[in-house]
């Protein structure tokens, strides 16, 4: 059984995982508990809890590696422009071609290409690996900072197209107080709570999960209160995860070829593809609850977020692990 779960836990299919499925299932057959008419204050607890999740980010972050970390600059400039030029780039290159107006699925894809990288799963599949650990911390650390300010202004670019309303400044102010000085006070008061952080790592992340859960949760059972899921079927999702990971494999390759022309290190290589390839379901949640204020839409919105945030997870998992063998044996 023990064998089973480790397996599992390898692919990316962890309590985490099966969790988040679960507050689909459950914003489905109880849509009401996460609707604004509920009785208990969800929305009130999610805001609050945003902010603690970025403050003890904040608190973790180290001032001195974020110092050393400047060095590697052009790493650094190809890890930050696939991950916020390249991949919005190639999604408005197949909306093109395949796009429909006003359908909010291509609208997630959109945002999900627009979000800054995860920064726990992205360190761990470097490692596993064998890629450049300090430069993946960097790189996830800042790219969760300049997320803030850069996913806005593109979905400002985009959503001007659309049916859904969206105002750049009042986002910015409502990311600034939510997101940004939470963890620029973490990040000040990094000497005297790091240790309270190190010691209570796993009650943190525990906590950071359940606020997404609940993200989650109030997300979906909008949109299903609202049968705003009427109009996709199956085939739809099918397509839709399909799609997700070909993107995934993608992004990957097009990384993989990027470093090799720069004639960059293997550990460098591995980075790039990592740090670049990956987006945050944490930050796409967190930002997206402040973006699209209409918690209907929002709920679609998220879906292909949640697609590719489990097929990365999967298929990072297991990429990374190959690699990790082939650079033991």
């Amino acid at each position: 059984m023990a064998s089973i779960r480790d397996t599992l836990k390898k692919a990316g299919l962890n309590t985490f995982f099966f969790l988040l499925i679960a507050m689909i299932f459950l914003a489905k057959f109880f849509p009401y508990w996460g609707t604004a008419d509920s009785p208990l204050p969800l929305k009130a607890i999610t805001g609050a809890g945003i902010s603690f999740i970025f403050f003890f980010y904040g608190v973790k972050l180290s001032p001195q590696k974020l110092k050393e970390g400047l060095l590697n600059w052009k790493l650094h400039l190809v890890v930050q422009s696939t991950t916020f030029l390249v991949f919005p780039l190639v999604v408005l290159f197949f909306y093109a071609l395949f796009g429909e107006e006003g359908n909010y699925l291509w609208l997630g894809t959109f945002y999900l290409a627009a979000l800054p990288s995860t920064v726990s799963s992205s360190v761990v599949m470097v490692s596993i690996a064998g890629g450049n650990l300090p430069a993946a911390i960097f790189n996830a650390s800042i790219s969760s900072m300049v997320g803030i300010f850069i996913t806005p202004v593109w979905m400002d670019v985009m959503l001007p197209e659309t049916a859904v309303s969206f105002d750049l400044t009042d986002t910015f102010i409502k990311l600034s107080l939510q997101v940004l000085f939470p963890v620029i006070i973490g990040l000040f008061l990094h000497a005297r709570l790091i240790g309270f952080v190190n010691k209570h790592q796993t009650a943190l992340k525990n906590f950071d999960q359940g606020i997404i859960l609940l993200i989650v949760f109030t997300a979906f059972a909008e949109s299903f209160a609202e049968d705003m899921f009427a109009g996709y079927n199956t085939w739809e999702l099918m397509v839709l995860g399909t799609f997700m990971l070909a993107f995934f494999g993608l992004m990957l390759a097009l990384m993989y070829y990027i470093s090799r022309g720069l004639k960059f290190s293997r550990a460098d290589t591995i980075t790039v593809m990592f740090c670049g390839s990956k987006k945050s379901l944490v930050q796409g949640a967190v930002m997206g609850r402040v973006m699209f204020p209409d918690p209907v839409v929002f709920g679609i919105i998220l879906l292909p977020l949640m697609v590719y945030h489990a097929l990365q997870l999967m298929a990072g998992s297991a990429l990374a692990q190959s690699m990790g063998e082939k650079k033991g044996g």
